[in-house]
């Protein structure tokens, strides 16, 4: 199917002739037959092509989520946006946590919790309820959150839904220090996948979920569009 994919997406290259080309995707991609029919494609045609895995923590986006990024173009240059300093997930979605759902840490949650307390000084968390089999991941406010997952295989678990497909109430809760247990919503993961505030998800969480897990970072395709418009024109 992907290999399919990668055909269509060389042939439209070559028919519509774009001055500027992205793809994203996952980093292991780039060792795909996939991305070399492409690359191949963009390469015999004559285009200027750069490509790396980035951080999307480092350029200002609040999760660590290492994705490749591949820009082609003729007759400018369009590079990938640089890094700087990155930020922590706290800050941008505080206001929304006073509506979140009450909730209650699980006995692995707990277990993290009380580790990260023993050398550190108490400061909001983000807490998955899903992940490891021995203990939770988990995230102090100051930095970026964890990479918020959608997988394309029906029965594999995410943060959205379980094993089952079916959905999951909570997937991840945010504890203060002093005593507060919130469920992160919809609303803040969209946040923190950097979608605008006024957008609208539907109401079923794996079907919200999709759209935040499987999609490019709205803040970051900001970004690279806008260099490439600037530039391109």
């Amino acid at each position: 199917m992907y290999r399919r994919f990668a055909i269509a997406i060389a042939e439209a290259i070559r028919q519509l002739q774009p001055r500027v080309f992205t793809l994203e995707n996952v980093p292991r991609y780039q060792n795909s037959q996939s991305f070399s029919i492409i690359l191949s494609a963009l390469e015999q045609e004559r285009y200027s092509v750069d490509y790396t895995v980035v951080n999307m923590a480092d350029l200002r986006l609040l999760q660590a989520r290492r994705r490749l990024v591949l820009i082609a173009s003729r007759g400018c240059h369009v590079a990938i946006p640089s890094g700087t300093t990155p930020c922590g997930w706290y800050d941008p979605i505080a206001h929304l946590i006073p509506t979140m759902t009450d909730s209650e840490l699980l006995p692995k949650q707990r277990q993290a919790l009380e580790k990260f307390l023993a050398g550190n000084a108490p400061t909001p968390l983000l807490i998955e309820r899903v992940g490891g089999r021995t203990e939770s991941k988990y995230k102090p406010g100051y930095l970026p959150c964890n990479t918020i997952l959608r997988c394309l295989r029906r029965a594999a678990p995410t943060h959205f839904t379980d094993h089952k497909s079916c959905n999951r109430s909570k997937f991840a809760d945010i504890w203060l220090p002093d005593g507060t247990v919130k469920s992160l919503s919809i609303q803040g993961a969209a946040i923190l996948q950097g979608f605008p505030s006024w957008y609208k998800f539907p109401n079923e969480t794996a079907t919200a979920g999709s759209i935040i897990g499987y999609s490019v970072p709205p803040s970051f395709a900001t970004q690279l569009f806008m260099s490439a418009q600037s530039i391109a024109m």
